[in-house]
């Protein structure tokens, strides 16, 4: 890691969003400033090079922004989580509750390694029920799932209660004010 880096400057808040009394943490801030993106690629290339991952599970869409790197620098396969009737082929769904009704991913059932041990990335974790789903869908397909990362995690959502079975890891958690 860059040593001084701050993460938390460069990620913005926005009181009110999606609705009144929610503070929103908006990643695309990392996005736009080369620095803080390249930090965040970089912690997590540290965090993973020495861990046995056969794939990445890329959820959409903001998790295909940090997986591709993440895969390209440990030169292994990116598998593309997405919302259902996006991929074509043979898929899995997986259907998970929102805090407003329920949603479903999918994944192609031919990029899912055999036995193989695959890390979720996305760009936030909140309440866990996307990665969940994920982690679900990989290990119907015959793999691992072998942790979980997030830039941005909200653990007073209690998504430790959800996925406590992974290794859970982030860069930086925000707690309830």
């Amino acid at each position: 890691m860059q040593s001084g880096f701050n993460l938390d400057d460069a990620i913005r808040k926005i009181p009110d969003f999606p609705k009144p009394g929610i503070l929103f943490y908006d990643i695309t801030s990392v996005l736009a400033k080369p620095a803080a993106f390249n930090h965040v690629i970089q912690s997590m290339i540290k965090m993973y090079r020495d861990q046995k991952i056969d794939a990445i599970a890329a959820v959409e869409s903001r998790g295909f922004l940090f997986a591709a790197p993440l895969a390209d620098h440990l030169q292994i396969p990116i598998i593309l989580v997405r919302k259902k009737g996006k991929l074509p082929g043979k898929t899995i769904a997986k259907k998970y509750a929102l805090e407003y009704g329920e949603a479903e991913i999918e994944i192609q059932v031919e990029d899912i390694p055999r036995n193989g041990r695959v890390l979720i990335v996305d760009d936030l974790i909140a309440t866990g029920g996307t990665l969940r789903a994920a982690a679900d869908l990989l290990v119907e397909g015959g793999a691992v799932p072998a942790g979980v990362f997030g830039v941005i995690g909200l653990p007073f959502l209690h998504y430790d209660e959800i996925l406590g079975d992974l290794d859970v890891r982030t860069l930086i958690e925000y707690f309830a004010e």
